[in-house]
C-alpha cells in the first residue's frame, strides 16, 4: 500500500469521527422530569426541555442535567439552645423541588449544602424561642415556621420547600431521666384517681342497690301485711257471717271460750297467766248445762240443790213477857 493511500485512509477516518462527534454534540436527548441549561459562547442561551434537542456544536455548551423532581434530604443532627437553656439535638427532613433550572444554576452555587445551612440557623432562630415543653409538644408549629422561611428564602433560587419535618428531637440524658419519672408519677397518679374513682362508683351502686332492695322488701313486706290484714278480715267476716246465720246459744259459745284459752296461754313469753274472771262463770255454765234439770225445765246448780236438800232452820225462841 502506497503512502498516499494511507494518507487518503487516514484522512477518511479523521472526518468520519469528525462527523460523529458533531452529531453527537448537535443532537442531544433529555429525560422526563429533567432539565438542561444550554451556554453559547459562554452565555445562558435557553434551557433545554425533555425530548429530541438539537444544538449547534462547538458553539453551544449544554450544562449537567437537573433534577425537576422533589427531592428528600435528611440532614444530621443539630444541636439547638431552648429558651430554657437545654440543648437538643434536633434531626430534620426536607422536601424540595426545583421549578427553575436556570435560577437554580446560576442564582446558588450549590444549592442543597445552601437548603442545610439555612435549616440549621432557622431551627436554630425557631427552636431558640421555645422552652421544652414547648420543642415537644410544638413539632407542627415549628414545621410549619421553617417550612415558610425556608420557602421565602430559597424562592429565588428556584426552589419550592414543599414540607419541612423533624425527624427527632433528642433532650439531654438527665432531662430525659427526669421526664420518664414524671411521666411515671403522672401515670401513678392517674391509676390512683381511676382506682378511687372505681371504688367510688362501686360504692355508689352497692349502696344503691341496698336502697333498692331494702325498698322492695319494704313494700313486699308491706303488700304482704296488706293482704294478711285483708284475708284475716275477709276470714272474721266469713266466720262472723256464719255464727250470725247459725244462731249459736250460749253453751257453743262457752265452749269456743274455753277452747280459745289454751291458745291464749301457749306463747313462749308467759311466764305468769292469769285466769279471767269469766272462768268461774264459763264453768258454771257448762255446769248448768250439764247438771239435773228443774221441774220448770231449767238446769239447777249443785249448790241450789244442796240449798233446797237442807231442813229449813228455826227461828230463836222468844222471850217470856211479863
Amino acid at each position: 500500500m502506497s503512502a498516499e493511500t494511507v494518507i487518503v485512509l487516514v484522512v477518511i477516518i479523521v472526518v468520519v469521527i469528525f462527523v460523529l462527534v458533531t452529531l453527537f454534540r448537535a443532537i442531544r436527548i433529555v429525560p422526563q422530569a429533567r432539565a438542561g441549561v444550554v451556554e453559547r459562547l459562554g452565555r445562558y442561551h435557553k434551557t433545554l426541555l425533555p425530548g429530541l434537542n438539537l444544538l449547534i456544536p462547538y458553539v453551544d455548551h449544554l450544562r449537567p442535567l437537573i433534577d425537576l423532581r422533589e427531592q428528600v434530604v435528611s440532614f444530621p443532627p443539630q444541636p439547638v439552645i431552648t429558651e430554657d437553656n437545654l440543648v437538643v439535638s434536633i434531626d430534620t427532613v426536607i422536601y424540595f423541588q426545583v421549578t427553575d433550572a436556570r435560577a437554580a444554576t446560576y442564582e446558588i452555587a450549590n444549592y442543597l449544602a445552601a437548603v442545610e445551612q439555612l435549616t440549621t440557623t432557622t431551627l436554630r432562630n425557631v427552636v431558640g424561642g421555645l422552652n421544652l415543653e414547648e420543642v415537644l409538644t410544638s413539632r407542627d408549629n415549628i414545621n410549619s415556621q421553617l417550612r415558610i422561611v425556608l420557602d421565602e428564602a430559597t424562592g429565588k433560587w428556584g426552589i419550592r420547600v414543599g414540607r419541612v419535618e423533624l425527624k427527632s428531637i433528642d433532650p439531654p440524658a438527665s432531662i430525659k431521666d427526669s421526664m420518664e419519672q414524671q411521666m411515671r408519677a403522672e401515670r401513678s397518679r392517674r391509676a390512683a384517681i381511676l382506682t378511687a374513682e372505681g371504688t367510688k362508683q362501686s360504692e355508689i351502686l352497692n349502696a344503691e342497690g341496698f336502697k333498692q332492695a331494702a325498698i322492695l322488701r319494704a313494700e313486699g313486706d308491706k303488700q304482704s301485711a296488706i293482704l294478711r290484714a285483708e284475708g284475716e278480715g275477709q276470714a272474721i267476716g266469713t266466720v262472723f257471717t256464719a255464727i250470725h246465720a247459725g244462731k249459736p246459744d250460749d253453751l257453743l259459745l262457752t265452749y269456743q271460750y274455753l277452747q280459745t284459752l289454751p291458745q291464749i296461754a301457749n306463747g313462749q313469753a308467759n311466764k305468769v297467766w292469769m285466769i279471767p274472771a269469766e272462768l268461774t262463770k264459763a264453768l258454771g255454765g257448762i255446769g248448768a248445762a250439764f247438771g239435773p234439770k228443774l221441774p220448770g225445765g231449767a238446769a239447777e246448780s249443785t249448790g241450789a240443790a244442796a240449798a233446797q236438800a237442807a231442813p229449813p232452820v228455826a227461828p230463836a225462841p222468844e222471850s217470856p213477857k211479863d
